[in-house]
């Protein structure tokens, strides 16, 4: 078991209540001392997981709060030892106070993530469970929160262990016909070996194939709103988000930078880039803004085009859609100020007015359907970041490899090796096998106290 931490769970910022969580060796005794329950038995002798109410006191002993405090013993815990809990009024000055008090008693501050990184070295938790936690803390709508649940309640590391219990199993089944050729065991053959690779494969596909609706889910769709000068880009990122973020003026050229900022529409996270109008110009200012817009549109995976409908379209109109729908984007030509003209919106646009919001319900059903959500709690995991995604692939090329050898007559032994490369991988999906660096780099995105 490790030391005893202690970090306050809830945050900093003033609340009605506030959590601080304790682990390891000694936490209970810790807390036993600051804390004295209004029953008169000693803190950690009672029920474990039953909350007690009773008084905080601060380093000097001196009445700090009147709270509730709870203890687990080990393994029944969330990091699978010893742990504590003390639930006070959320003022900072009192959780402060409270957290001297523990450090005065042999405790120490949690790092980030350090709780949920116990869990995973104790088992309580794999790798991909952990990142859900994270996940689920992170989530930027209710879609990306189901997802994150499914993943901490074991859907992705489902997925990813009937992989690995096919490839073991292939394993095992060779090495049991080599050891044991007296034994009725059912015979190795081409067929088997077959089965087996093209199955895993199939399931590693699916799995990456997951992978660009799980980021989407986990960080929002980059997304930028590109046109000329002047035709209502700001006001409509403005209208998307809810509040005046970005200056809006009829000055062409108002925006000389790109303003970034996230919104949900049509229940996907979008997050949208403002940029500068896309035009020619000898200002060494606006023309950094425009290489600025254009680098943003590159990074885009939806570019929002705006032209203005009561406006005549030409040749860099065209060459702007063009631009922007290329190396796959997804693009929606938007005509705005919809609201000033009587006229319908041109062939393949959506008429919208940030003004009045016309239009905008069209365009969040356009979004939806261009990158569906689903409702995230299905059981489906996904893969939602990179280092998932490249462990992934690494596990797939793995198998195909696996899979080319067979074809090519190469004997079991000889083509198991990529097997066992496929298998390394997808234990440093769960956690299985993964060095201590990136483990370190995994939980360091996580905040204290979780």
């Amino acid at each position: 078991m490790g030391e005893a931490i202690a970090a306050v769970a809830t945050g900093w910022e003033r609340s009605a209540i506030g959590v601080i969580r304790l682990s390891g060796e000694g936490c209970i005794q810790a807390a036993a001392r600051v804390f004295t329950p209004d029953s008169g038995a000693a803190f950690g002798a009672g029920e474990p997981g039953r909350l007690t109410l009773g008084t905080l006191r601060d380093a000097s002993g001196r009445v700090l709060d009147h709270a509730l405090a709870v203890f687990f013993r080990a393994p029944h815990s969330y990091t699978g030892e010893d742990a504590a809990e003390l639930h006070c009024h959320g003022s900072p000055t009192v959780l402060a106070l409270a957290l001297e008090a523990l450090f005065a008693q042999g405790a120490r501050q949690a790092g980030p993530g350090e709780f949920t990184r116990r869990a995973f070295l104790n088992g309580k938790l794999d790798l991909l469970e952990a990142e859900g936690v994270a996940d689920l803390i992170d989530a930027p709508s209710p879609a990306a929160a189901r997802q994150a649940a499914a993943q901490l309640g074991g859907a992705l590391s489902r997925r990813v262990g009937e992989v690995y219990d096919g490839l073991l199993d292939l394993m095992a089944h060779f090495h049991a016909s080599l050891d044991y050729p007296d034994e009725d065991l059912a015979p190795f053959t081409p067929e088997t070996v077959t089965a087996a690779l093209d199955g895993a494969g199939e399931r590693l596909k699916a799995l990456i194939a997951s992978y660009d609706r799980g980021k989407y889910l986990r960080e929002g769709v980059p997304t930028a709103i590109v046109g000329r000068p002047n035709v209502g880009k700001s006001t409509l990122l403005n209208a998307l988000v809810g509040y005046d973020r970005a200056i809006v003026a009829d000055l062409p050229g108002t925006t000389r930078d790109t303003v970034e900022e996230v919104c949900a529409l049509g229940g996907v996270t979008l997050r949208l880039t403002d940029t500068a109008g896309l035009r020619a110009t000898d200002d060494p200012v606006e023309r950094l803004g425009v290489e600025r817009s254009r680098r943003a549109m590159e990074g885009a995976e939806l570019v929002l085009v705006l032209r203005d409908l009561g406006a005549e379209l030409d040749e860099e109109d065209a060459a702007l859609a063009a631009q922007a729908g290329a190396e796959g984007r997804q693009v929606l030509l938007l005509d705005t100020k919809a609201d000033l003209y009587e006229r319908p919106p041109r062939p393949g646009a959506i008429a919208v007015s940030a003004k009045t919001g016309q239009g905008l319900d069209d365009l969040a059903a356009e979004v939806a359907r261009r990158f569906p959500q689903g409702d995230g709690g299905g059981g489906e995991g996904m893969l939602t970041n990179l280092r998932q995604a490249e462990a992934a692939r690494r596990a797939l090329e793995a198998v195909e490899r696996a899979r080319a050898a067979h074809l090519a007559g190469v004997t079991p032994d000889f083509l198991l090796t990529d097997v066992e490369e496929a298998l390394a991988a997808l234990g440093e999906l769960t956690g299985q096998n993964l060095r201590e660096d990136m483990v370190e780099r995994i939980f360091s995105r996580f905040c204290v106290g979780k």
